[in-house]
């Protein structure tokens, strides 16, 4: 198949309305778990526990009456967002706005963003379904482990380092994403004062949390502490140890909740 019938494929695809109903409810089911993290958070805060990351904000769910039946609900809305993303990064677009591709860089920045974006949902799909049949683990645990086995090899705290400039740049391309208001530009129709100012708060806040965990894998690395590369957990969970430490949870919480309910308004008035 060459590029240009994969790609009338994809058009056809995403023509489904149905297939863009499941992929909007995967910004439901995001904008649902970081109101969980934000709660979590805020237990936090006030010296409760918990698990600040989507991990944590899924087992919430594998704990409930009926939870599996969310939980899978939810591995479906993901799976078919990350489809969604797929489909923006083989077009080089938004899939059913052909005005949004110019040919320039920036389409291949937007394709790479796509194809990110497409393997974290994948792997919130993965989660989803992971709790939902009893295996659920912490990411947190997941990524100490991984970044202790790197740790045992130069090349491996090399890596690290890598990894934590990458996340360095993810969150500070959020702040930066919140703070000149581009997010706007992600949706069908001019925001309003409330979405203009919870976009604004949810993604600067999400940056600096994204950020603060980029920062932890690079000390992780430099002091062999696998500990410290934790992911947003560990992030959060440093900051309840500074001296203003709950004043920044809380105002995290905040932020992080101001992203949820973000999610909210994309999926209903995101670009697809």
């Amino acid at each position: 198949m060459t590029h240009h019938q994969a790609k009338q494929t994809v058009d056809r695809v995403t023509d489904s309305p149905w297939f863009e109903r499941a992929a909007r409810a995967g910004y439901l089911v995001t904008g649902l778990l970081h109101l969980l993290i934000a709660y979590i958070v805020m237990r936090i805060a006030f010296g409760g526990g918990g698990s600040a990351d989507q991990s944590g904000a899924l087992a919430v769910f594998a704990g409930e009456p009926g939870g599996q039946v969310v939980l899978w609900v939810a591995a479906v809305a993901f799976a078919a967002l990350a489809l969604w993303r797929l489909a923006e990064a083989i077009l080089g677009g938004k899939a059913n706005d052909p005005d949004s591709s110019d040919g320039g860089l920036s389409e291949w920045f937007d394709r790479g963003k796509a194809l990110a974006l497409f393997v974290l949902y994948l792997g919130l799909a993965w989660s989803a379904i992971n709790f939902a049949t009893g295996g659920g683990q912490s990411s947190g645990q997941q990524n100490a482990g991984m970044s202790a086995r790197l740790m045992q090899h130069t090349g491996g705290k090399v890596v690290l380092v890598i990894v934590g400039l990458i996340v360095i740049g993810v969150g500070a391309y959020f702040i930066y994403k919140g703070v000149t208001k581009n997010f706007l530009d992600d949706l069908r129709r001019g925001g309003g004062t409330a979405v203009t100012t919870t976009g604004v708060i949810g993604y600067t806040a999400k940056g600096a949390v994204i950020a603060g965990a980029g920062i932890l894998v690079i000390v992780a690395a430099l002091r062999a502490d696998p500990s410290k590369a934790a992911g947003i957990d560990a992030a959060i969970k440093t900051l309840a140890g500074l001296p203003a430490g709950q004043i920044l949870l809380i105002l995290a919480a905040v932020g992080l909740a101001a992203y949820g309910v973000y999610c909210f308004v994309m999926s209903r008035w995101a670009r697809m």
